[in-house]
């Protein structure tokens, strides 16, 4: 199988639009909470007390947190082969073990679905975790490990109420339209555009006991 042609997929001027409407929502509570509480602290100084000075340094954490996995999920560093699983496990732990809302129950270290591991891989991991969380509307857990083929790895988001939202599968596979493409959908977009990208294979499907099955099919 000859290598992907990364110059085969384009993004235009909308998509790119979305994309950053899509980050700068999703940091903009975050970074609101850390202006307000030091505007709190400038006002009550000493009085302001343990809550707020708590609540600046959690908003700032889950900021960093989300900046430091959008970098890896879209940005050209993370198809570094140095970049390895269990770089993707803290960056994601780092998201979500402050709540528990969400938590992870795999191990980086252990059989993930490959003999010698893709270009990309933590990439397009990364994205397919992403992805399982927005399908736990009310938590619950992501597990990653070897699908029912060689080369296949299985992302499953299991929870309560656990769903695929809307038209996702749709903007996954890139059948969606770009001109009636919304912010909540460009996150699977771009993971579609990533794994055609990369040679990767890419779907989504419901599971069994309230879950989600993501699976991912390296490249051959």
């Amino acid at each position: 199988m000859a290598p992907p042609d990364r110059n085969a997929v384009t993004i235009d001027t909308a998509v790119l639009e979305l994309m950053a409407s899509k980050i700068c929502h999703d940091l903009i509570s975050p970074i609101g909470a850390v202006n307000n509480g030091v505007e709190f602290l400038e006002d009550m100084g000493a009085d302001a007390g343990e809550e707020v000075t708590g609540l600046i340094a959690y908003s700032a954490q889950q900021a960093s947190a989300k900046l430091q996995a959008y970098r890896m999920a879209y940005g050209a560093g993370g198809a570094d082969d140095t970049i390895k699983p269990e770089d993707v496990h803290k960056s994601i732990q780092a998201m979500v073990g402050a709540d528990k809302k969400i938590r992870q129950e795999w191990d980086p270290y252990g059989d993930l679905g490959y003999e010698d591991r893709p270009q990309a891989f933590a990439k397009m991991l990364i994205c397919a975790l992403l992805l399982g969380m927005e399908c736990l509307p009310k938590g619950g857990s992501l597990h990653v490990g070897p699908g029912t083929k060689s080369g296949q790895t299985a992302i499953t988001a299991r929870g309560a109420d656990a769903n695929i939202r809307g038209q996702t599968a749709k903007a996954l596979s890139l059948e969606m339209h770009r001109d009636v493409l919304e912010p909540k959908y460009i996150h699977p977009y771009i993971t579609g555009l990533l794994s055609r990208t990369y040679g990767y294979q890419i779907s989504i499907n419901t599971g069994e006991n309230e879950s989600v099955v993501i699976t991912l099919n390296a490249p051959a």
